[in-house]
């Protein structure tokens, strides 16, 4: 059996990847892109945006858009990262589809949360109002 890698790929809710034999990694740090292999020396970094991507014992590629993380290799087998955020993809360009839909999504959030604070800030307003002259007719 040749050596592989065992890989852990986690965020503070769940875990998107437990995977017991891969034969390489890729990932991207502040210096750049970089590759793992069986029997990497032990090693620890912060993973920038990126997408990482990994070979299983198939030799089937996958995806995990990361937002930031932390990325161990620890007695030359296992691999742990620890990411804010993850999204799993079998192919490029639908990892990029789903975080282009996510993207909007939170978009459209932020908008909707916007109007409801500016909602809420005119009607504390108008209260104040109220009670600060409340013999003043509002017609």
């Amino acid at each position: 059996m040749s050596p592989t890698l065992r890989l852990t790929l986690s965020t503070p809710a769940s875990i998107l990847v437990e995977a017991e034999a891969i034969v390489s990694l890729r990932a991207e740090d502040e210096s750049g892109s970089f590759g793992i292999l069986p029997g990497h020396a032990d090693f620890l970094t912060v993973l920038t945006p990126s997408v990482l991507r990994w070979h299983d014992a198939e030799n089937v590629e996958r995806f995990c858009a990361v937002e930031e993380g932390v990325l161990r290799v620890s007695e030359g087998c296992r691999v742990n990262i620890a990411c804010r955020h993850g999204v799993l993809g079998n192919s490029l360009a639908a990892l990029e589809a789903q975080i282009a839909a996510a993207h909007a999504s939170q978009i459209d959030t932020v908008r909707i949360a916007r109007v409801e604070q500016t909602r809420l800030h005119a009607q504390a307003v108008r209260q104040l109002l109220h009670y600060l002259r409340p013999n003043r007719s509002d017609a």
